[in-house]
């Protein structure tokens, strides 16, 4: 039996997540995941690609939903107001335009000395449609693709038995939900649709990892080659990305909570 063993969200796309015991499955993802984004000048989205300390970003957002606070190493803590009225500005997600609402200069100055480059902070404005690619479409805020990342433990100490270095843990790789208790790794790729306590899940495909991997994420320092190095001798994808884990649409949302079973209803062959 499949159990839920982590939890966790991202307020801030590429900041630092929160681990909890219970979260709210929307149909978006969990309450608050990506819910903001660090842009540039120019308002391209800001990753831990190019500005790795912003691993060290550690946000929390209020109960309510309505206050931000931002942590960072050597700085004073900000909260600041959660605005979801002020006026749009045009923002860039890999290629793709959307919409968000600036979080004000406070919240801009303080990302910035953290950063040493220019950053804004946005927010998702509630009317945002983004529809996710995939097997599967859905939607979600601003994370990389669909609304739910989920990987299981199976397939990461398959992982720490072929490298010979320190066991990395689920956090490398920003996982919404990890799951343990299947008998073999990389079953999440043929889960095609899933129920977790109430919520119904569909596949949409795997999760093409990229050099955010390599960045430690307690420290914001690049701590590679591993994983990819070790990922690309036997997780290639026919396309010669590297997977590691799966994305999914959300088809029903619910409250999700560590020790939940998770039940699989359908099953499908690899994209591999």
């Amino acid at each position: 039996m499949a159990t839920v063993a982590e939890l966790r969200y991202y307020p801030i796309k590429g900041c630092a997540g929160i681990a909890v015991e219970q979260a709210e499955l929307t149909t978006a993802g969990l309450t608050h995941d990506r819910a903001f984004m660090v842009v540039d000048e120019d308002g391209v989205f800001r990753s831990q690609r190019r500005d790795r300390a912003l691993a060290t970003v550690r946000p929390s957002v209020s109960a309510d939903g309505g206050r931000l606070t931002l942590e960072a190493p050597g700085v004073e803590a900000l909260t600041v107001p959660v605005d979801t009225e002020g006026p749009r500005r045009p923002v860039e997600l890999f290629g793709a335009p959307f919409r968000g609402i600036d979080q004000g200069d406070a919240a801009a100055a303080w990302l910035s000395e953290v950063l040493g480059a220019h950053g804004r902070l946005v927010r998702v404005p509630p009317e945002h449609d983004r529809v996710t690619d995939g097997l599967v479409p859905g939607t979600s805020g601003y994370a990389d693709s669909c609304a739910v990342h989920l990987l299981s433990r199976e397939s990461l100490d398959d992982y720490n038995a072929r490298t010979g270095e320190p066991p990395l843990a689920a956090d490398r790789f920003r996982p919404n939900i990890v799951v343990t208790g299947w008998t073999e790794p990389h079953t999440e790729d043929l889960a095609r649709r899933l129920t977790i306590g109430g919520a119904e899940l569909a596949y949409a495909k795997l999760a093409v990892r990229c050099a955010v991997t390599l960045v430690d994420q307690s420290t914001g320092a690049k701590a590679g080659p591993e994983p990819l190095r070790t990922l690309a001798r036997y997780r290639r994808a026919a396309d010669g990305g590297v997977v590691f884990g799966a994305k999914f649409a959300v088809l029903r949302p619910g409250t999700l909570r560590v020790g939940d079973e998770l039940a699989v209803a359908d099953w499908g062959p690899s994209e591999r």
